[in-house]
């Protein structure tokens, strides 16, 4: 009987590990997806810098988008999260993105180490979880 509560813990145990790397691995996407947004945010930076009545798409939802001509390439509305914006010219605002860009790398580092982790200990234990349920269902 003690062999089947020890058994009852490890799955229940190894149940919550491999929830905690779901969770990790939906946090790793969406940290990729924000850096893929700051990493085209910077080229399109780069793009424009100094070209006047350049055009451009704007999307509008849906896979639509407006095709405008750019009135100036001076400054850009930068984002700081929580509904918080600031006007910079173009050098700033890629020094910014560059720097959200490094933290949201850094944070995805982390997450990546907690996974690797976690999966390290399922990987671990599984192969005894394994083998106590045979010997359980064995009935020794």
């Amino acid at each position: 009987m003690e062999d089947k509560q020890k058994l009852e813990q490890m799955v229940n145990e190894l149940n919550i590990y491999k929830q905690q790397a779901e969770v990790l691995q939906q946090q790793m996407e969406s940290l990729k997806a924000t850096i893929s947004e700051f990493t085209t945010a910077e080229d399109t930076l780069t793009g424009i810098k100094g070209k006047e009545n350049a055009e451009t798409l704007v999307p509008i939802g849906a896979g639509s988008f407006l095709i405008t001509e750019l009135k100036s390439t001076d400054e850009v509305i930068v984002g700081f999260g929580a509904g918080a914006a600031a006007k910079k010219n173009i050098t700033d605002a890629k020094e910014s993105i560059a720097q959200q860009k490094k933290e949201l790398e850094d944070a995805m580092k982390k997450v990546d180490s907690n996974l690797q982790k976690i999966t390290q200990f399922i990987m671990q234990k599984s192969p005894e979880a394994e083998a106590l349920l045979q010997k359980v269902e064995s009935g020794e």
